[in-house]
């Protein structure tokens, strides 16, 4: 018994220092490896017949050095895997090829409401104007009460607004989704000191039923510059040179009258019809003229509420829908079409980006 014990010793410290030294250069030497020592007719499943043999005093012993040759045996493999899934991702990587055309996969396009906003943008930075940025769920203090909108004005009711949370004690402590990116000028304004030149990119909220022409939240691009000695002219200027840039050097503009809480005098801009070059058509109900702004001079309530001197500094605003934009440059009849992703649609645009 004392030779077979020490045999059984001596072969379990070889087949530990076997293990140690087991390597596999693919899955199919891995898994032989595997069979070899772990299956049914493996190597510890032959010691442990041997182990039925061993004397009670020695069981302790034996026992904890072949459940310590399994468990070595089972590290191993699982090492090994590791090694060939990592060398294994290493060839992918090695394999991919950088250089290689993209076809046949698609281009993808920039939406038509991006690439309408970006000339915009593109536009009125080239005149020296900032991008400035606010958040779309705002108070009634910003969109509405700095921007000289009265206690009562319907703007403020349910069927134009939608709210978040109502404050019955403080109607300027409303939370609400923003009706108009003014509230982004009434921001900069409370911060910032004239010379102010900045325009205003962003989604807007109004409680409008969705239909062909209108829709429950679309998208605004408001301008404005509060300096000393700013007039309308310098207003008429600027929009006149937009509308040329946006719509071509022949477009002509004209302004009417209109009304705006934060703007006296208030008016809308309207565009000649590039489509029928201002003689009359359908698109233009046969005016000759399509309007695409708001605009005015900055009403001194709106600059003494955001803390600057109406005395001293004037300052002009202006307004424009991108999805009314991208009607007029692009002939889009359904602003519904703007929000489906409808793919049919959107790939129309690839060639514009």
């Amino acid at each position: 018994m004392y030779i077979f014990i020490m045999t059984l010793k001596e072969n379990i410290q070889n087949l530990l220092q076997q293990v140690k030294e087991l390597s596999a250069n693919d899955e199919k030497e891995l898994e032989a490896l595997r069979i070899k020592y772990l299956s049914k007719k493996g190597v510890i499943t032959d010691l442990m017949k041997d182990f039925r043999n061993v004397s009670g005093d020695q069981k302790r012993e034996i026992g904890i050095s072949i459940n310590n040759l399994k468990t070595e045996v089972f590290n191993k493999i699982n090492e090994i895997r590791e090694k060939l899934q990592n060398k294994s991702q290493d060839e992918e990587k090695v394999s991919l090829d950088l250089t290689r055309t993209a076809y046949p996969i698609p281009l993808g396009t920039r939406h038509p409401l991006s690439l309408v906003k970006n000339e915009i943008i593109d536009i009125f930075t080239r005149l020296g104007f900032c991008l400035a940025d606010g958040p779309e769920v705002e108070d009634d203090l910003h969109v509405f009460t700095k921007m000289n909108f009265a206690a009562d004005h319907p703007a403020r009711d349910m069927q134009d607004t939608f709210f978040v949370e109502t404050n019955p004690n403080d109607v300027a402590k409303n939370i609400i989704l923003r009706s108009h990116t003014s509230s982004v000028q009434a921001r900069v304004m409370e911060t910032t000191q004239p010379p102010i030149r900045v325009i205003c990119p962003g989604r807007v909220y109004r409680n409008e039923t969705i239909t062909a022409r209108a829709h429950c939240f679309f998208h605004q691009i408001e301008g404005l510059y509060v300096d000393e000695q700013v007039s309308f002219t310098d207003l008429k200027q600027v929009l006149l040179l937009f509308a040329q840039e946006m719509f071509g050097k022949e477009t002509k503009i004209r302004l009417r009258p209109s009304y705006f809480p934060f703007t006296e005098p208030s008016a809308e801009m309207d565009i000649s019809c590039d489509i029928c070059g201002g003689k009359g058509c359908s698109f233009c109900k046969n005016t000759g003229w399509v309007e695409i702004l708001g605009c005015g001079m900055v009403h001194p309530n709106v600059l003494q509420a955001c803390g600057i001197d109406s005395n001293k500094y004037k300052g002009y605003a202006f307004g424009l829908g991108i999805e009314r934009i991208a009607n007029l440059k692009y002939k889009i009849s359904d602003l519904r079409l703007f929000s489906e992703n409808d793919k049919r649609f959107l790939d129309e645009f690839t060639s514009a980006n």
